[in-house]
């Protein structure tokens, strides 16, 4: 009675809590809030001064009190209060959407490596946020609920979720993670990777938004057609603005080592794996999500060292929070997928 009262009077709510960006469904409206995971904060009156899009625009822009921080490092919450703040936000922002008579039931994405502790950060915040209920999931898990791989099926699926600050890789079958990693390199990692080679081969000092830029414009893994960049940055030499012409060749190189780690990190999780469900992978492929699913390349690249077919998830982006509302759906359906929080979380 009351499950059916509260499916009618509050909102379900998805959040994918990445490292760049944070994703929010909301159960009969789709993914609401595509929002970088940015919180502006005036450091004089502690007040939260911009969140989001808003909030990154001011990254290496801000004047000494107002500081834009990422409260969320490689996939976990490293700024209990500001990360709170930021879901308080979103939470609200959905709301105002679809206003309802409830709290909201919340399903929170988090990486696959996650301790306890971590589990409890995340609990935590998204009640103090305004969460009546917290479910939280394995973000593999989840993009490949979103991409509707057959999870509970006695059938082994391998989705690679690349994205800002994690790349998790993990082997799915009968509604549990096999084998799994959890690898540092991802998107912020290969954007370092850009700023430290333009400061050593070009002399130049970037920035972390310049270096996205440019990763997004020409970045590849594979020689391809010709492609080249207009960089702007501070001359390390004479200290004045400078602006120079990278190719996609000089991206490629900058981001090799980390690329060559990440495939290294996959074939790891394919070593362990039981022969049963390696079969099934090369039958049927490993399924690239997450934003560094879109580097150029990077799916042929990896298909001629493993021999195994690699796929793009449609809308890779937005795999996790569309597996995330998947579960709204019909959560009792997929409990077992849960991470069980009650040992992270005591009782209240």
């Amino acid at each position: 009675m009351f499950k059916k009262l509260y499916k009618l009077f509050s909102n379900d709510i998805g959040i994918d809590l990445g490292t760049a960006n944070t994703l929010v469904y909301l159960r009969g409206h789709g993914i609401v809030i595509n929002e970088p995971s940015v919180v502006a904060i005036n450091q004089k009156t502690g007040q939260i001064v911009a969140v989001g899009t808003e909030a990154k625009q001011m990254i290496g822009r801000t004047p000494a009190h107002i500081k834009a921080v990422r409260p969320i490092v490689d996939g976990v919450i490293s700024d209990f209060e500001v990360t709170e703040e930021m879901l308080a936000y979103l939470i609200g922002k959905a709301e105002k959407i679809s206003k309802k008579f409830f709290r909201p039931r919340v399903v929170v994405g988090v990486p696959s490596s996650i301790t306890n502790v971590e589990i409890r950060a995340v609990y935590d915040a998204a009640k103090s946020a305004g969460a009546r209920e917290v479910h939280i999931i394995e973000e593999p898990m989840a993009a490949a609920i979103g991409i509707r791989l057959p999870v509970k099926d006695p059938v082994g699926s391998m989705v690679i979720d690349i994205g800002g600050g994690t790349t998790d890789i993990a082997v799915i079958s009968l509604a549990g993670i096999v084998r799994s990693k959890n690898l540092k390199i991802a998107g912020d990692k290969l954007n370092n990777d850009i700023i430290s080679y333009l400061r050593d081969e070009f002399k130049l000092l970037i920035g972390e938004k310049t270096a996205e830029g440019v990763k997004i414009a020409i970045g590849s893994v594979l020689p391809g057609p010709f492609m080249e960049a207009e960089v702007r940055g501070r001359d390390l030499v004479t200290g004045l603005p400078r602006e120079v012409i990278v190719t996609d060749s000089d991206i490629r190189e900058a981001i090799s080592a980390s690329i060559a780690n990440l495939v290294d990190g996959v074939k790891e999780v394919l070593e362990t794996t039981p022969p049963e469900i390696l079969s099934d992978v090369m039958h049927r492929g490993i399924v690239l999500s997450g934003g560094g699913a879109l580097i150029q390349g990077l799916d042929q690249l990896l298909e001629s060292v493993l021999k195994i077919p690699i796929y793009v998830a449609e809308d890779p982006l937005s795999a996790v929070a569309r597996g995330s509302g998947v579960v709204l759906e019909d959560v009792e359906f997929y409990e077992e997928l849960l991470i069980n929080t009650e040992n992270a979380v005591p009782p209240r």
